[in-house]
């Protein structure tokens, strides 16, 4: 009579390995080799071993300058990796009670979780080759670096930092535009950093714009093309709207590499592609020649 299939014997859990060595299976536990150990390159597909990526400031050998977040930023930028955290107000979470499917409150405290960000900016106050200076990045992981009403009062805050210790304000930019969520609260941001640039403007401070991948959308229409001086990272994608939707719109192809940083840099968009381990070096020296003549740097 055959056998039912719970009545039949099932060979010993772990295999023979666990069997002739048991002390085998935890030496060889998927655990001891991270799942995020190799990381692939988005242009070749080449494999690439983690710690020489980072080594490399997350440039991979074909030169694609990855998308990093604020703290690494911070680090690659400021001598030493030494600043100090420039704390950011909190703004209403939900102003308009917006839901298109899903909660824009959940959208948020997912955004929050997986970032440990309370929105898309992050600003600090250090030094860059010795130039005192106040850095703002905007995190593209969190909702795309979308541009609300918190990154909106996060970039006047870091601006009026700025101002209060007569220092360079140097912002690296990545979104995709203006916060939906939000809607015309989000546009207003656009006025309103502009405005926070004249301050800077009147009190005869810097203002420098990195440009990273992707700087798109109402983030390209204000503050990120009102530099001073305006770089990039190489390859970066900088534009308003995208290149399918122009195509539809004008009825024609766009060039090759059209919206990318070299693109942009031999039509006057842009002043100089800079690759990530030279910027601290070019922003310093740009950050020092722009403040010749002021009688203090910075208050303490």
């Amino acid at each position: 009579m055959p056998m039912a299939e719970d009545e039949k014997p099932r060979p010993a859990r772990g295999g023979w390995l666990a069997k002739i060595a048991p002390g085998v299976r935890r030496l060889v536990t998927r655990r001891e080799t991270p799942d995020n150990l190799w990381v692939k390159c988005p242009d070749t597909g080449e494999m690439i071993y983690r710690p020489d990526l980072e080594a490399a400031q997350w440039v991979t050998p074909a030169g694609r300058h990855m998308r990093i977040r604020p703290d690494l930023r911070f680090a690659y930028t400021f001598d030493g990796g030494r600043f100090r955290a420039i704390t950011l107000p909190r703004t209403p979470d939900d102003p308009l009670a917006f839901d298109y499917g899903k909660p824009y409150r959940g959208s948020l405290a997912t955004a929050r979780k997986t970032t440990g960000q309370t929105d898309a900016m992050a600003a600090g106050f250090g030094e860059i080759g010795g130039v005192p200076a106040v850095v703002l990045v905007q995190d593209f992981a969190f909702m795309g670096g979308s541009l609300g009403s918190a990154a909106g009062e996060a970039f006047i805050t870091a601006a009026e930092e700025a101002v209060k210790r007569e220092v360079p304000f140097v912002v690296f930019t990545a979104s995709g535009g203006a916060r939906m969520q939000e809607g015309a609260l989000s546009l207003m941001q656009m006025a309103r950093t502009t405005v926070a640039i004249q301050r800077l403007r009147r009190a005869h401070l810097p203002y420098v714009v990195v440009l990273t991948d992707p700087t798109t959308g109402g983030v390209t229409a204000s503050y990120a093309m009102l530099g001073d001086v305006q770089l990039s990272e190489p390859g970066a994608t900088i534009g308003f709207a995208g290149r399918r939707v122009i195509e539809d719109t004008i009825r024609e192809t766009l060039p090759p590499g059209f919206q990318t940083a070299e693109f942009l840099v031999d039509r006057g968009m842009v002043d100089r592609v800079v690759s990530r381990k030279d910027l601290p070096v070019i922003l310093a020296s740009i950050l020092r020649t722009l403040m010749l003549g002021r009688s203090r740097l910075a208050r303490a």
